[in-house]
């Protein structure tokens, strides 16, 4: 869901930080660059600089002055760009019909689908700065086309911004507070900043700002100037579009678009030109080569009416022949296509791109952004949305109109028309996180299910026991976290310190009683809207592990399973129950220790767990680090390489983060592998919300970055089909000439783009793992169970790990020694 907003308040305006770069020599050997671009006074042109390595940049953007100004600017302008990705080849192609070759597109031309960058990338940075427009240059396709929002000022110049009134993307209600004003739009009364009410020297001193308060203000602050759709031209796109979305409105006040549109066109090429006004097409259609200029019908909602012809947008859409007489194509919302039912799941597809391209018109579909709630069919995954609209078998849309220009580049050239028999192109293991988590309540059989139809390489088991000894998966040891228990269970329900607080636990219920129970679809992003498919929220079954291995070993696919120990040592001591043994049961009767088709990974954050199994040579020991790092000491490092064989850490110990930007990249990876240690690295979801601004809002980027650049042998995810999708696509087996979509992300390159008063705060750096952090107490004996009169929790055991035993073999050893201590003094004194 986006969130748009009122015109925001803003902190007084102060000039950036300026810094000349002429003295930065210039270099090409850098695997990160920096792009720096120069007004041109007289021709009020960009003209591209020196690339400089980003050393010398020291990640300040490459600021520079210049003296030059703008037709809207009478001061000096920042207008800095740092490149974001480690590789930038000359040029990419994309996928176009070869000469005499079958094409695999259903598009109306036969060529791939166009992609239009709603004012540039403004997903990230304020829409229509000129930072939005390099953006998009750095990061899409070489085809790319911009799209420019046109509107008028008082004097008849104009220039591009998201809509007729400017509080919501400018800062113009903070440098003209009074000059609000009200006038009727399309029927619809209307109170703001109105375009048409400020003239060119006025506008010059505004400055562009993020309309959206769900993405980030902290470029704001970099003073973006207005831009004219000279100024855009000027950046040399492939294509240009102007969409004119108020015509009739302009015209009520005197100020023409046509003449506007026509005079621009002969001092610049315009490949697009758009409006939902049918009287505007129609006045200009005569005065464009087609074959130069595509004019477009945009449709609005179907309920509003056209205001030339008094038609809904509706009734005109079942006259595609009509508007076939002035216009080469229609821009339509996304909903025209696949439409969505009132619970956000697809409905079967229209058949409006059919009968467009019937009638010779190309569709061009609207509304694509990356960080909005998407029809839960998509899995929160913006590439598989964008393949639905061109890559389903029946047809393709000509375009599409996004916020985000990076995701369609890389859909269309990476992963449209893989097949189902694509091969990966990478050797990293996908490893789930509680099945696919994402689409089913977690651990269950439908969970389970979907992660092998997925692709996932490696399904997981988080062991948790019952009451009767029978161990099964399940995310927490809580069922309240998990399941419904709350609801039927309550009278089980205890306290427990060592587990963190009250609870219905696992050990307090037999496994016929855990079986009924009804699993519950996890939410780990509420605060965002995200829910996770509601339609299966309570679906799917419990799942015992001697089922879980038993569909492991059914599906044939498989590279292996994990199984995930915790809390081990309370249950041992506590409860009476020996958890690693019947896990050990389970794998024998399953026949897992006779084969060897697949892996049997054991995974703990205990190393006293570890430890105890170190003589398991069937078995590969997988180390979680419960915590995040930010580097890792040689001692910890060695003691890890005594028990384990891999390790798992969070995503945040590879790429830290500060206010949902990545600051640097750590070492600890580099590290772990000097030991021959293979890193797993946790937990990758779709949802944007996992994902820092870095990495666009989108999974794919995520992955792309992590995998491209660390090497790790594996990736955890609640979505497996992502990432086994990421390592078919094609682009990955363009080594030598990686396309600007699929480079990896620069750590620390987005902050370098802000000015410093929206910096965010600085944070101390994460700990270092430490020896002491690692080193446990070996497991307790197998004590007593409780009767069923002993209250659950047992006795008070202090909470270290998630085991309830204290971290550091020499604090267990003194607790004990102190216990001793204190009992034979007390039969002294007796």
């Amino acid at each position: 869901m986006l969130y748009f907003c009122p015109a925001k308040p803003q902190p007084p305006k102060k000039a950036p930080d300026l810094r000349p770069i002429s003295s930065f020599p210039p270099s090409s050997s850098s695997s990160s660059l920096c792009l720096s671009f120069s007004l041109s006074e007289q021709s009020r042109t960009f003209s591209r600089r020196n690339l400089v390595t980003k050393d010398c940049c020291q990640m300040t953007g490459c600021r520079r002055k210049s003296p030059a100004m703008s037709a809207l600017a009478s001061r000096s302008m920042l207008l800095p760009l740092l490149l974001l990705i480690h590789s930038f080849p000359a040029s990419v192609s994309a996928q176009r019909r070869g000469s005499g070759s079958a094409s695999p597109w259903q598009t109306l031309s036969g060529n791939s689908p166009i992609v239009v960058a709603r004012g540039g990338f403004s997903g990230l940075v304020p829409d229509s700065s000129n930072a939005a427009y390099q953006l998009t240059l750095l990061t899409s396709a070489p085809d790319v086309v911009f799209w420019c929002d046109l509107q008028l000022s008082q004097d008849a110049f104009g220039f591009c911004l998201p809509d007729v009134t400017l509080g919501n993307s400018t800062d113009i209600s903070q440098l003209y507070p009074g000059r609000q004003s009200t006038y009727t739009v399309n029927g619809v009364r209307q109170t703001g900043w109105f375009s048409l009410d400020f003239n060119t020297t006025s506008l010059s001193t505004v400055s562009l700002m993020q309309g959206v308060y769900s993405r980030s203000p902290n470029f704001d602050s970099n003073l973006f100037p207005i831009l004219s759709p000279d100024d855009v031209a000027a950046l040399k796109p492939a294509g240009l579009w102007l969409n004119v979305q108020h015509d009739a409105f302009y015209s009520q006040h005197n100020l023409s678009m046509r003449s506007y549109v026509l005079a621009a066109s002969r001092r610049f090429v315009i490949n697009y030109i758009s409006s939902p006004e049918v009287g505007f097409l129609r006045s200009i259609a005569s005065r464009f080569n087609p074959k130069i200029t595509k004019l477009f019908f945009r449709f609005n909602a179907p309920s509003d009416v056209e205001p030339s012809t008094n038609q809904t947008y509706g009734s005109l859409l079942s006259n595609l022949k009509f508007i076939k007489t002035f216009a080469s194509g229609i821009l339509v919302p996304k909903t025209y296509i696949w439409p969505l039912d009132a619970s956000n799941y697809l409905q079967p597809s229209t058949t409006l791109v059919s009968d467009a391209h019937k009638a010779g018109l190309e569709v061009v579909a609207s509304d694509f952004n990356n960080d909005a709630v998407l029809s839960y069919n998509y899995s929160y995954d913006p590439v598989t949305e964008y393949l639905q609209f061109v890559d389903n078998g029946q047809f393709s849309v000509d375009g599409v109109l996004s916020d985000f220009p990076i995701t369609p580049s890389a859909a269309f050239n990476c992963y449209a028309h893989m097949g189902h028999n694509a091969s990966d192109k990478v050797n990293t293991l996908v490893i789930t996180k509680n099945g696919a988590s994402g689409d089913y309540p977690p651990c269950t059989d439908l969970a389970y299910r979907k992660a092998i139809s997925d692709g996932a390489d490696v399904i997981d088991c988080p062991i948790q026991i019952s009451q009767d000894g029978v161990p099964f998966c399940q995310s927490s040891i809580n069922l309240i976290d998990t399941t419904q228990a709350a609801e039927t269970l309550t009278s089980f329900s205890t306290s427990v310190p060592e587990l963190k607080g009250d609870g219905i636990y696992t050990f307090s219920l037999n496994w016929s009683q855990i079986q009924d129970l009804t699993p519950v679809i996890s939410t780990p992003f509420p605060s965002y809207q995200l829910v996770r498919n509601p339609k299966e929220r309570n679906a799917g079954k419990l799942v015992s592990l001697a089922d879980f291995l038993g569909m492991a070993k059914d599906a044939g696919a498989l590279s292996g399973v994990l199984i995930n120990i915790e809390n081990a040592a309370y249950l041992m001591e506590k409860q009476g129950l020996a958890v690693l043994d019947a896990v050990e049961t389970e794998l024998t009767k399953a026949g897992y220790h006779n084969q060897t088709a697949l892996k049997i990974m054991v995974q703990s954050t205990n190393s006293s767990v570890l430890m105890k199994l170190k003589d398991k040579k069937q078995y590969e020991l997988v180390y979680a680090v419960d915590e995040t790092i930010g580097g890792a000491d040689p001692s910890a490092v060695s003691d890890i390489k005594n028990f384990a064989h891999s390790v798992v850490i969070s995503k945040q110990s590879v790429f830290p983060q500060n206010d949902a930007f990545v600051t640097r990249m750590t070492d600890v990876i580099t590290k772990l592998q000097n030991a021959d240690l293979p890193v797993y690295v946790q937990t990758f979801s779709n949802e944007f919300a996992s994902q820092p601004w870095d990495f666009f809002a989108d999974i794919n980027v995520e992955l792309n970055t992590y995998i491209s650049t660390t090497n790790i042998s594996g990736v955890i995810t609640d979505f497996p089909q992502t990432p086994n999708r990421y390592k078919k696509n094609r682009c990955l087996t363009q080594l030598d000439n990686v396309p600007p979509y699929m480079a990896s992300v620069q750590a620390g390159s987005l902050l370098g783009l802000i000015q410093p008063p929206s910096l965010p705060p600085a944070q101390a750096p994460n700990p270092a793992l430490t020896e002491d952090d690692v080193s446990e107490a070996p497991l307790p004996p197998v004590g007593v169970k409780p009767t069923s009169e002993s209250p659950p929790g047992g006795g008070a055991t202090p909470p270290g790990s998630g085991s309830g035993q204290p971290r550091g073999a020499a604090a267990g050893f003194m607790a004990t020694v102190v216990a001793v201590f204190f009992t034979l003094l007390s039969l002294l004194l007796l």
